[in-house]
């Protein structure tokens, strides 16, 4: 079993920044990839960042340039920084872990077995 846990949301103004972090702990040998999802009112989860265990990182196109995702692999934590915060970031944001897809990490949800209970990022004017 995985449990990972979110932490760092918050509100911040148009332009500001915030760090999202991601504890992993139990069998983590279990999966290769960990992404970042948003999920707005009335919208789709969707993918906003992913990097394999090799650190190797996809993005969505409109968080490129303003999001960095990383790791600490020794301490199971991945991490999301988030620069140039716009109103249309505003989400929950989840953590997942999932199997690579063959030597890639997948991009649909559905691919991602564990997840964490989700961080609330608000950006305001």
């Amino acid at each position: 079993q995985v449990e990972l846990a979110e932490s760092g949301g918050g509100s911040v103004q148009i332009g500001g920044s915030l760090r999202l972090s991601c504890v992993a702990s139990g069998y983590i040998s279990s999966f290769d990839c960990m992404a970042w999802f948003r999920q707005a009112p009335g919208k789709e989860r969707a993918e906003v960042a992913a990097i394999h265990r090799d650190d190797r990182t996809l993005y969505v196109d409109s968080v490129k340039d303003r999001f960095t995702i990383s790791q600490d692999n020794a301490k199971n934590v991945v991490y999301l920084q988030m620069n140039s915060l716009r109103p249309e970031d505003t989400a929950l944001y989840y953590c997942a872990a999932a199997r690579a897809n063959g030597n890639s990490c997948p991009r649909s949800r559905y691919e991602y077995k564990y997840w964490g209970q989700g961080t609330q990022v608000t950006v305001y004017s």
